[in-house]
């Protein structure tokens, strides 16, 4: 069984769980529940006011970095191309994981045994507000924390190849606002995938429940400027939660 159909199912069984409740009258269960991978736009505008802006130089202080790629890099970055550019359109959720997304994250390495943070992988994250309660599994997130998840700082969604097979971004937004509550943050940033192409997503929070998000254009990592770019701007994330954590230290 692949991971995609196990986690598939694992969703499922959750869901009956929660129907079951619903129908036996659990006095637990008050609030109507969402799950990350399956909430889309109406869904997520029922429950908060969520607004998309646009603002060009949004993410200038992300992108325009002096970050140079070394020729090893640049190798790397060629070799993800060659071997799946004639293939990506025909990769699977599980396929883009292993052969573009996963190099391109261990490359930048997401983990720090001086700073204790790491990257997880199918993290269960659940965020309960007044009114409703976000749940379930994210693909990806970037957390304070070696043992166990302490404090999420950057997320990625959803390794899918193309929007047919569900929306990330509604979905990617969901656990942003988990992350900005959770956190009792401001300001958090994301990414979400679909096929090739990667766009980057900054959520800010404005009042309770009230929230703006921006998103980048798309970089298409089959082409050696955007996947160098995208590079760049994962390693911009990672030193910002460096600083984070040792600003948390003094």
């Amino acid at each position: 069984m692949s991971q995609a159909t196990e986690k598939t199912l694992l969703q499922e069984i959750e869901d009956l769980k929660l129907k079951v409740a619903l129908l036996n009258n659990d006095e637990k269960i008050q609030k109507p529940i969402f799950q990350y991978s399956k909430i889309r736009d109406k869904e997520l505008n029922s429950l908060v006011n969520i607004e998309k802006r646009i603002r060009t130089n949004e993410f200038d202080n992300w992108f325009k970095n002096d970050i140079s790629i070394s020729d090893n890099l640049d190798n790397f970055f060629h070799e993800i191309i060659e071997d799946s550019i004639d293939l990506v359109d025909e990769y699977n959720e599980e396929d883009l994981k292993v052969n573009i997304i996963i190099p391109i994250l261990n490359r930048v390495k997401f983990k720090s045994f001086e700073n204790e943070f790491r990257d997880f992988y199918e993290l269960p994250i659940r965020y309960e507000s007044d009114n409703f309660i976000f749940n379930g599994t994210t693909d990806f997130v970037v957390s304070k924390g070696l043992v166990r998840s302490k404090k999420p700082y950057f997320f990625i969604q959803e390794f899918k190849k193309s929007e047919e097979y569900g929306n990330p971004r509604p979905q990617l937004l969901a656990e942003l606002i988990s992350g900005v509550e959770l956190n009792r943050w401001s300001e958090i940033k994301g990414a979400f995938i679909i096929g090739a192409i990667w766009h980057f997503v900054i959520l800010k929070k404005l009042n309770k429940d009230s929230y703006e998000y921006f998103v980048s254009k798309g970089f298409d990592s089959m082409r050696i400027e955007d996947i160098q770019a995208i590079f760049k701007n994962l390693l911009v994330i990672k030193q910002e939660i460096i600083d984070n954590i040792i600003e948390e230290k003094i």
